[in-house]
């Protein structure tokens, strides 16, 4: 089986105070609140106690660009990568200082789960700003950086080669999220993934693989859970492998994305 967790950032600093973006170079680019960075860390040690409960372990983070996601993505790692044992990991409160065997898992960035790229999406000064932008993010060693030594892949490649082009639609950035997704599991067949992204693409992660739902919440690091069995193709040398379709595992309600059975649309900014 492989499972596929994807995940929504933490509480983002402009929504708390929105005085924020006025004067930043990169406006559309918040931190995490004190707050969001506590609950990505717990919620980090849920996802790592839940999937041990189940008999598997995330292998490999795909995370988007911006700042919010990797701040976010940081703090599930550490909790993902802690020595001690998930007893020992749910008393601990803070991430600092926890030690870390950077073994367990590999990161990356991926441009592909980045933001909605429009002005719905972002609205305000970015709208403005936006079609002006020709660099929305520093180069990728430096997005790296934030992220605990020893876990990032050099080899991996994003799958965008970068930030999505401005002013996509709604769905035209839906159908990025569970492509993006699908192909990411494809790349990684045989590994359990966490992508950290925004509440589209969560919301996407379960309204594109099981038809039908309407999303109607994602709170800040809510999940959800994928699962698909993958087999080997028999004596094939090159790795091929055929896998079934995904399945959402996910419950409305149990981990922060609230969803019910009516085919109307959604919007999760």
């Amino acid at each position: 089986m492989q499972r596929v967790v994807v995940m929504r950032h933490g509480d983002r600093l402009d929504q708390a105070e929105p005085i924020w973006p006025a004067n930043k170079p990169r406006p559309w680019d918040p931190p995490l609140t004190d707050a969001g960075l506590l609950r990505a860390w717990n919620v980090g040690k849920r996802i790592r106690a839940a999937a041990a409960a189940d008999g598997w372990a995330v292998h490999r983070v795909l995370v988007s660009p911006f700042l919010r996601c990797r701040q976010t993505a940081a703090r599930a790692v550490a909790a993902l990568c802690a020595v001690p044992n998930d007893a020992a990991l749910l008393a601990i409160e803070d991430a600092a200082n926890v030690p870390l065997d950077t073994s367990r898992l590999k990161v990356s960035i991926e441009y592909g789960l980045s933001e909605m790229m429009n002005t719905q999406a972002m609205g305000g000064i970015v709208g403005k700003v936006a079609p002006g932008v020709s660099k929305w993010f520093p180069d990728v060693p430096e997005l790296e950086a934030i992220f605990p030594a020893g876990t990032i892949d050099h080899s991996a490649e994003s799958i965008y080669p970068g930030v999505p082009k401005w002013e996509e639609s709604i769905l035209e950035a839906r159908s990025r999220y569970a492509s993006v997704i699908k192909a990411l599991a494809d790349k990684y067949p045989h590994e359990n993934l966490l992508l950290v992204t925004h509440g589209e693409g969560v919301g996407a992660s379960v309204s594109y693989f099981e038809m039908g739902l309407e999303i109607y919440d994602v709170e800040y690091c809510a999940y959800s859970i994928l699962e698909r069995q993958v087999s080997t193709k028999p004596g094939d040398e090159q790795g091929g492998f055929t896998a079934d379709s995904f399945r959402v595992l996910t419950k409305s309600g149990t981990t922060g994305i609230q969803y019910a059975p009516v085919s109307e649309s959604w919007f999760v900014g």
